[in-house]
């Protein structure tokens, strides 16, 4: 059974859409990479950390799934995490209206040593020296090291960035953050350019229009599933993260075909998770619903076609 180590923020989050609004929720990329990671058959654990505030029953609602939380610090006194975000009534664009660091501006990782030989390390978007101090306490490489990141770190850490880009084997980054990356408007060029950078594989989200995979000379194209309402896409980027790197630390199969099947996996998931606020649908999801979409992902890009 492979291991999945996932380095991400645990936190409370306060989403307001135009069909609703909540109080403080579980939320931070940890618990959505973990939670879609779960429904794969792998051992997985979270370095992560949180307040005295945070309750038991967050916890208790990871460690139900098999995740492995003695990873997660609870600071005495401290408080945990919290981002509130407003979406736009196209639900692609979002203000956000508060961000309290709070116990993460002092985070340092410790991997728990049942986890230091990991066979995938998903790096969820937080700070690349926290990334950094992960990838430096590793026992030997991991089989495969994934990295999301985002514009923020691009804008205030860019040299610790390119450092932690050297070292992993796959970056996911939406399109936007890709042209930024780069300084280049086509996907195809920008994703070389990021490859030159050092990841052999570049994942280049593009929400509701799907996902991009390169490596090499190689390009793949998965569709996002046409869905009747989108509640709330809070965490979907790292559902699809969970997604696609569960799949392949339980596929133990690192190559391109591989990858291409992750894509699908992790696009899958993410279609589920935005149909409701925050982690809601992924705690009730059943296998027979994850399976029965696969299908419907299937019938969506499979085609024939006859050549003169």
């Amino acid at each position: 059974m492979g291991k999945l180590l996932i380095v991400g923020s645990v936190a409370f989050d306060a989403i307001e859409t135009p069909f609703g609004k909540t109080g403080k929720i579980l939320g931070g990329a940890a618990p959505f990479i973990g939670l879609a990671a779960s429904q794969f058959k792998i051992e997985s654990a979270i370095v992560s950390v949180v307040g005295e505030d945070f309750p038991q029953a967050y916890l208790d609602i990871l460690a139900d799934r098999d995740i492995d939380i003695s990873g997660i610090e609870v600071v005495k006194g401290g408080k945990t995490f919290f981002w509130k975000g407003k979406y736009h009534n196209d639900l692609n664009s979002r203000d956000t209206l508060v961000t309290e660091l709070n116990t993460m501006a002092d985070f340092n990782p410790i991997v728990p040593d049942n986890f230091l030989d990991a066979d995938v390390v998903m790096l969820g978007n937080l700070h690349p020296d926290i990334q950094m101090s992960v990838i430096n306490q590793m026992k030997e490489r991991p089989k495969l090291t994934i990295l999301d990141t985002m514009n923020y770190w691009m804008d205030n850490a860019w040299t610790q960035l390119m450092e932690v880009v050297k070292k992993i084997d796959v970056i996911t980054i939406n399109d936007a953050e890709a042209r930024q990356m780069t300084r280049e408007y086509s996907l195809v060029r920008a994703a070389a350019k990021i490859q030159e950078m050092g990841p052999k594989y570049v994942v280049i989200k593009k929400g509701e229009h799907g996902a991009l995979l390169f490596h090499d000379e190689h390009i793949f194209f998965a569709p996002a599933l046409p869905l009747e309402e989108v509640f709330d896409p809070t965490g979907a980027g790292d559902t699809f993260a969970g997604g696609f790197s569960g799949y392949l630390t339980a596929a133990e199969n690192i190559s391109f075909e591989s990858m291409k099947n992750a894509i699908i996996q992790g696009s899958n998931l993410a279609s589920f998770c935005v149909e409701q606020f925050g982690t809601e649908r992924m705690l009730k999801l059943q296998k027979h619903e994850v399976e029965a979409r696969l299908m419907q992902f299937k019938e969506l890009t499979q085609f024939n076609i006859e050549l003169d």
